[in-house]
């Protein structure tokens, strides 16, 4: 009882402290509390005593007590201040989860089992997308949450040129390299589906990578220029390709000058010049500069003669590779400017470089250096549309998953023929992706291996710049109706689904934008003598002669059906 009289006591001194509220000038009054009308004490007005606060203290009690035990957190025995934590409700929608990718797609699972038929295979991307979910995907979002930044100078005024990542983004250097992701395209354990194989991985990479993907795509197509000219430098190209952690180099494209994006026939104004010992030091400017943290790079420049002169246009333009570190721990005559601040790909470092006597050395022969970088621009064109079909899946992946949890007017999201129809359309559009995707793969092992036939070689160039193109535009479509199936929250910065769309946009601009690819297909047209449109077409008789032969007509439907099975 005497412990019931403190608390009553307690209760009552808290209620007279709290209904006093300040006032910007130094005045205050009473809270009106059930019907009292406040009054403000001035000078001279008299204090306000105990008994002024008994009859609001009592119509608060009366109310306590009216109030059912279940709508209130504290019983009539505790003592309740009236400004406490916000009650903010007890229902929170449960969040879509990243499942694994690989067991989750069925498109993908039924490929392989009509093309790809190992154990081994299945095995690995299964394993693969486990890690993806319990380790990639985390260290993807924080390469989001901590972007890279750049140190120009030490503290004692010695520049620096250093560019600081996170420790994830560091360990997902590690993982590409135990996972092979560069070296399962080189290593040909599967023959000519080892680009294939390779693909798949990174298509299931791609959307957990913090956009580590991008470093890949010009690793690969780094050891792809490499081993095409004769491995000219062997120690650089199993670097690039190795499995072992410790050893694994990332490689650089800095093309891109500030008189030319594509056109680095008429925009390169980088000098190469010659050295005693044969090598050459390279003096410009190189205006975007992706993954500027890489370990080794490919760039473009014009040699000069002796008395300084250099040939213009195409003719004029080689191919060289360096280091971008000193054996001193300081770059190779690289000084980097600024960081691009990006709409996207923040996860990366994007650079402008001086180039300030680089040491570099001659890859392609003299003034055949944009002729060299050709199959370069096929590969990284394919890691492109990859990177496009992997978006476009993971966000109708977490689109399908959240319709199974979010509850809008009485039924679930899945329960809406409008919202079904949505993520249909989506599935529609990823799968014909998918499949583009895996034909211009299939077709990149055929031809790196020999296997390829003439037709095919002219459906590899001809279908590179068209999946690149089209699959760029889509994933911008696809992601971003995609971030229309979580409401609100598809536009929340800690959700993680804005910087798919962000990033998405990217994938239409890098490696040609879409005009610079359409000029490109009228191009292999001409090229060609129209031979890549007659094996374009002769392919596509092919398989509808295939799909028709001794069966009655089935509907699209159908069609589509028996294709994915």
């Amino acid at each position: 009882m005497t412990e019931m009289l403190f608390y009553e006591s307690l209760e009552k001194i808290l209620f007279r402290k709290c209904i006093l509220i300040p006032f910007h000038d130094a005045t205050c009054r009473f809270q009106n509390v059930r019907g009292n009308h406040s009054r403000c004490r001035r000078s001279g007005e008299p204090r306000v005593g105990a008994k002024d606060l008994e009859e609001p203290y009592s119509s608060y009690k009366a109310s306590i007590s009216r109030t059912k035990p279940e709508d209130h957190t504290l019983t009539e025995t505790q003592a309740v201040p009236l400004f406490s934590r916000a009650a903010i409700g007890s229902f929170f929608q449960e969040q879509p989860v990243l499942r694994n990718p690989f067991t989750q797609d069925a498109l993908l699972r039924a490929y392989l089992r009509r093309h790809l038929a190992l154990q081994e295979v299945e095995s690995d991307l299964r394993t693969f997308g486990e890690r993806i979910v319990s380790e990639i995907d985390a260290l993807g979002r924080q390469c989001e949450q901590n972007p890279p930044r750049l140190q120009q100078y030490e503290a004692w005024g010695r520049r620096a040129d250093r560019v600081i990542t996170c420790p994830a983004w560091t360990r997902m250097k590690h993982i590409a390299a135990q996972e092979g992701l560069v070296a399962a395209g080189y290593e040909r354990r599967f023959g000519e589906w080892s680009r294939v194989y390779q693909m798949c991985k990174l298509y299931l990479y791609a959307p957990s990578a913090g956009l580590f993907s991008c470093p890949l795509a010009m690793t690969d197509g780094a050891a792809k220029v490499i081993q095409s000219l004769g491995m000219p430098v062997k120690e650089a190209f199993a670097r690039l390709t190795t499995r072992d952690e410790k050893r694994f180099w990332t490689s650089g494209q800095w093309m891109t000058e500030r008189m030319g994006g594509s056109d680095v026939a008429n925009g390169t104004e980088t000098v190469a010049w010659r050295q005693e010992d044969g090598s050459f030091r390279l003096h410009g400017f190189k205006w975007f500069t992706s993954a500027t943290d890489a370990d080794f790079t490919l760039t473009l420049a014009r040699i000069a003669d002796e008395d300084g002169n250099t040939t213009p246009g195409t003719r004029g333009v080689s191919l060289f590779c360096a280091e971008v570190w000193g054996s001193d721990g300081f770059t190779n005559g690289i000084e980097i400017q600024r960081l691009k601040d990006k709409l996207g790909t923040r996860q990366m470092p994007t650079a402008e470089l001086l180039l300030d006597g680089t040491r570099a050395q001659l890859l392609s022969e003299e003034g055949r250096g944009v002729a060299s970088i050709a199959n370069m621009l096929t590969l990284t064109r394919i890691h492109n549309t990859v990177s496009a079909a992997a978006a476009m899946r993971r966000i109708t992946q977490l689109g399908r998953e959240y319709s199974t949890k979010r509850s809008v007017f009485g039924k679930l999201l899945k329960d809406h023929p409008l919202h079904v129809q949505t993520l249909s359309r989506m599935e529609v559009e990823t799968r014909a992706a998918f499949l583009l995707m895996m034909e211009v793969c299939r077709l990149l092992g055929r031809e790196e291996t020999g296997a390829a036939t003439e037709r095919e070689a002219h459906l590899l160039r001809l279908l590179t710049p068209v999946a690149k193109l089209y699959s760029g535009k889509q994933a911008v479509a696809v992601v971003s109706e995609g971030l229309e199936c979580f409401g609100g929250q598809g536009y929340i910065e800690d959700t993680g689904l804005p910087a798919m769309l962000r990033d998405a946009q990217v994938l239409s601009i890098w490696e040609g934008t879409t005009n610079v690819l359409s000029l490109d297909v009228l191009r292999s047209i001409s090229k060609s003598s129209g031979l890549v449109l007659q094996a374009f077409f002769s392919d596509v008789e092919q398989h509808h002669n295939e799909l028709h032969r001794g069966k009655p007509h089935q509907s699209g439907a159908a069609r589509i059906n028996m294709l994915i099975d």
